[in-house]
C-alpha cells in the first residue's frame, strides 16, 4: 500500500516538476567597438555579484527584442537600438526564492549602444563595465554565455 502511495506521488508529483519546459528569460548583449575591437558592456547580478549580460523576464505587451532593450536601460542605463532576432540563447539554473533551481532558456539580443545614462533605474545597486569580448568571455560564470561570447 505504501509502495503504491509513493509511486503513485513519484508518477503525479515529481515527474511533472521534472519535466517541465525551461523558464524563458530575455538579455542584451550591449556592443560597442572601441579602438577596432568589440566591446561588450557587463553588469554584476545582484544577488551573487557576478558579471552577466542585463536580463530579465520577457514583458507583457513587448517582444522578447523589446524587453531586453528595456532590461538595459533599467539595468545598464543604456540607450540604445535592438535588433528583432536574437544572437544566440544559453541555459542556466537560475536560482529563486528559497534555493529551488529553476532551468532557464535566456535568448540574447544584439543591442547597439548610442548612449549610457548615469541617473537610471537599478544605477545605485549595479556596476557595470565595458570589456573586450575575450574578457567577458572569461568573466562571466555560466557555460552557455561563455561558448556565444567567445562565438563574436
Amino acid at each position: 500500500m505504501i509502495q503504491t502511495r509513493l509511486a503513485k506521488a513519484l508518477r503525479d508529483v515529481v515527474a511533472p516538476m521534472m519535466t517541465r519546459p525551461n523558464y524563458i528569460q530575455t538579455a542584451a548583449l550591449c556592443l560597442r567597438e572601441k579602438a577596432g575591437r568589440k566591446e561588450v558592456l557587463l553588469i554584476r547580478s545582484l544577488g551573487t555579484g557576478r558579471w552577466i549580460l542585463p536580463k530579465g523576464w520577457p514583458m507583457d505587451g513587448r517582444t522578447l527584442a523589446e524587453a531586453a532593450l528595456q532590461e538595459a536601460w533599467e539595468e545598464a542605463g543604456v540607450r540604445g537600438s535592438v535588433l528583432p532576432e536574437p544572437v544566440g540563447q544559453y541555459t542556466y539554473l537560475k536560482i529563486a526564492q528559497g534555493g529551488v533551481p529553476l532551468p532557464t532558456e535566456v535568448h540574447v539580443f544584439p543591442v547597439k549602444v548610442d548612449s549610457l545614462s548615469g541617473d537610471f533605474p537599478e544605477g545605485a545597486r549595479r556596476k557595470r563595465k565595458w570589456v573586450p569580448v575575450k574578457r567577458a568571455a572569461e568573466l562571466v560564470d555560466e557555460p552557455g554565455l561563455k561558448a556565444l561570447l567567445s562565438a563574436l
